[in-house]
């Protein structure tokens, strides 16, 4: 039998076209089947293979190189002079991108001979300089990139190209995996390949990888031992057993977040107590087999290095906070949030442990046990307690808050939510007896606060409060503003959000006390209020202001006139849903200098078409517009706008637009050199 042997190659553009025949391998399109015929292929192919003709039809070989087994492959991997061929062998194809990812650091060769070696470092020497050796174990060392994977982009074959092409270009620092419900999720194998090719990883996140288990992170274990930061959120198949591999093999683990994971339990947090004796930061949220045995372990292992401590959501009792409150010594930020487990003997155990002493944050949400004596407690054994966060706490009174503010005397910074049983009473005996160091309070969503003309305790000034924030508290009235107004002259931010009790009457007072000029002041959803009070704003702190926020006050476009007069710092406007016009957006535009970078009109419905060359006069220093729901105004003034706006950003600004039709949002974003 006869058989010819027909080259693809593509080097030689003999036929430039291509083949004049649709299907090169079927012998009955050649006019001369016993003939050698060469045709060049319209691709190219990165190895050329032969085709074979034999018994009536063609036959395809493999090239050489694909003959070669894995082992010998692998070999030839790990001996190429450089990271960057490997890279470049990695692209081929998948197989030879797991072969490469798969060769760990100590198993790439140096195929120097040792005469060659000495020369270089000879000749480095003679010049001052390093070795191309010493470039590359610098480079690769230092793990300075970051790679982020989300959704079905978290694959092993992405994972195998991120070990090969990092590892030449400065090595991999942080890896971040977001996964998704995809079939070709991460699994063993495109850990395996990070744990081989990036040894100097130092930050792993691992979020909602239900493929991943005990192997997976057994290899990233036993690889990776740089590793400070372990972040693992819903992975169920992961257990005990990877967080023992994880204390054995990564002593340097500083930050440890577990979140979802159903199969963790006390016995791996007893293994990082023991092993990982430079623990910094630990946060458990909603783990069911975590109990008081692995939360104890813990802190008193890391008695002295542990700062942040976060537990959320778990079956522990009033025995770890004991120990927390024993064990805690280097403790800064504390949060505990649904912990129905705990009582209140835990909290005043904790408090009276005198073991947080540098502690200065301290976030309490749904916990039954926060009482007034638990609490107090904690305010008393915390002198250094400077931030303190209480939200749904049913059993807290004014009582206990009173006693807490007196207690805890360097408090900066106290947050109330949904503390339905604090009133009036609570809040203004906080404020007083807070001490000279309170800056800010907040209180939202406390719907037990009642406007009382009566009953309050005598007032003296507090000089030190700064910020003011009081958010959806339907029974604060004008009487409460009135008393805020004598007690705190030092105001510079305020914030009072869906206040619908509150008129001009309350808020005046507040803003004619406040004497070093206020910086921003949130007003929204207070649907009471008038042109009078903006006008006020402007006239006394117009030249401090910077940010104004107006959303559904009744408030017309003599408010913008006096804006625009005296608000020449202002950079954040927003007067949605207000009863302006064109003429006031035009008298925005008009009074110079103004600075504005952000603006929203949203739910204006008497703005139109006609604020188009005052909306573009304004654009010259805008990076934000918001034209939702402007009924008034056209889709063609809109896209008028938007060709005009681009022209406008500084350099090197980002600029945002929000513009919106009656038929939904746009959202529009360019950068500029």
């Amino acid at each position: 039998s006869h058989s010819s042997l027909y080259w693809f190659a593509g080097s030689d553009d003999f036929c430039p076209g291509g083949s004049i025949y649709p299907n090169l391998k079927e012998s009955s399109l050649f006019l001369y089947p016993n003939q050698d015929v060469y045709f060049p292929p319209c691709k190219r192919y990165r190895i050329s293979a032969p085709f074979v003709f034999a018994g009536g039809k063609f036959e395809q070989k493999k090239p050489s190189i694909e003959v070669l087994p894995d082992e010998c492959l692998f070999e030839i991997f790990r001996r190429l002079p450089g990271g960057q061929e490997r890279s470049t062998c990695a692209c081929v194809s998948k197989r030879w991108l797991t072969l490469v990812s798969n060769i760990c650091r100590d198993e790439i060769s140096d195929n120097k001979t040792p005469q060659a070696s000495d020369l270089e470092h000879e000749n480095a020497d003679k010049k001052g300089g390093v070795s191309s050796e010493d470039v590359d174990s610098d480079v690769e060392g230092d793990g300075y990139l970051s790679r982020s994977l989300d959704g079905k982009k978290a694959t092993d074959i992405r994972l195998a190209s991120i070990a090969v092409g990092t590892a030449s270009r400065g090595g991999l620092g942080k890896l971040f995996i977001r996964g998704s419900k995809s079939r070709h999720g991460v699994t063993t194998v495109g850990l395996r390949a990070i744990s081989r090719g990036c040894p100097s990883l130092r930050v792993l996140s691992l979020w909602n990888l239900s493929s991943v288990g005990d192997e997976g992170l057994c290899e990233i274990a036993n690889g990776c031992h740089q590793l400070e930061k372990l972040d693992l959120c819903h992975c169920p198949s992961i257990t005990d057993k990877s967080l023992l591999a994880v204390a054995k093999g990564c002593p340097n683990l500083t930050d440890l977040t577990i979140e979802g994971c159903a199969n963790i339990g006390n016995e791996g947090l007893q293994a990082i107590a023991r092993s990982c004796p430079n623990l910094k930061s630990v946060s458990i949220k909603d783990c069911p087999l975590v109990g008081d045995q692995g939360v104890a372990s813990l802190l008193s292992s890391a008695s002295y290095s542990l700062t942040k401590v976060k537990l959320q959501a778990l079956n522990i009792t009033d025995v770890s906070l004991a120990v927390i409150g024993h064990y805690g010594k280097a403790v800064t930020d504390l949060s505990l949030t649904s912990l129905p487990n705990v009582s209140e003997k835990g909290f005043w155990v904790m408090g009276n442990g005198h073991g947080l002493q540098k502690l200065k944050s301290f976030t309490v949400t749904s916990c039954r046990g926060a009482t007034d004596s638990g609490l107090e407690a904690v305010g008393k054994g915390c002198p250094n307690l400077k931030q303190l966060c209480l939200s749904k706490c049913p059993f807290l009174s004014d009582k206990g808050l009173s006693s807490l503010a007196k207690a805890a005397g360097s408090l900066e910074c106290l947050q109330l939510e949904e503390c339905h049983r604090i009133s009036q009473f609570g809040f203004f005996c906080s404020l007083i007896n807070c001490g000279a160091k309170l800056k800010v309070i907040s209180f939202a969503n406390c719907l037990g606060i009642k406007d009382l003309n009566s009953g309050l305790p005598p007032l003296s000034p507090c000089e030190s409060l700064r910020y003011l924030s009081i958010h959806n508290c339907p029974g604060f009235g004008d009487a409460s503003l009135f008393a805020l107004g004598k007690l705190c002259p030092q105001l510079q931010h305020v914030e009072l959000c869906g206040l619908h009790g509150i008129t001009d009457a309350g808020v005046l007072p507040l803003l004619e006390s406040c004497e070093t000029g206020l910086l921003k002041v949130n007003l929204s959803g207070c649907v009471n209020l008038s042109d009078k009070v903006v006008q006020t704003i402007s006239n006394l702190h117009g030249w401090t202001l910077e940010l104004l926020n107006l959303d559904g006050c009744k408030i017309s476009d003599a408010s913008l006139v006096a804006i625009a007069e005296n608000c020449q710092l202002l950079t954040d406007l927003d007067i949605s849903k207000c009863t302006i016009t064109d003429s006031g957006i035009a008298a925005l535009a008009h009074f110079n200098p103004i600075n504005l970078q952000i603006l929203s009109v949203s739910g204006c419905s008497m703005v139109s078409d006609k604020s188009l060359p005052s909306l573009g006069k304004l654009g010259e220093t805008l990076l934000g517009l918001n034209l939702q729901q402007c009924k008034a105004i056209s889709s063609r003034a809109v896209e008028l706008l938007t060709e005009q706006l681009w022209r406008f950003p500084s350099s090197g600004m980002i600029c945002y637009y929000f513009l919106s039709l009656k038929m939904g949002v746009g959202f529009f974003m360019a950068e500029f050199p």
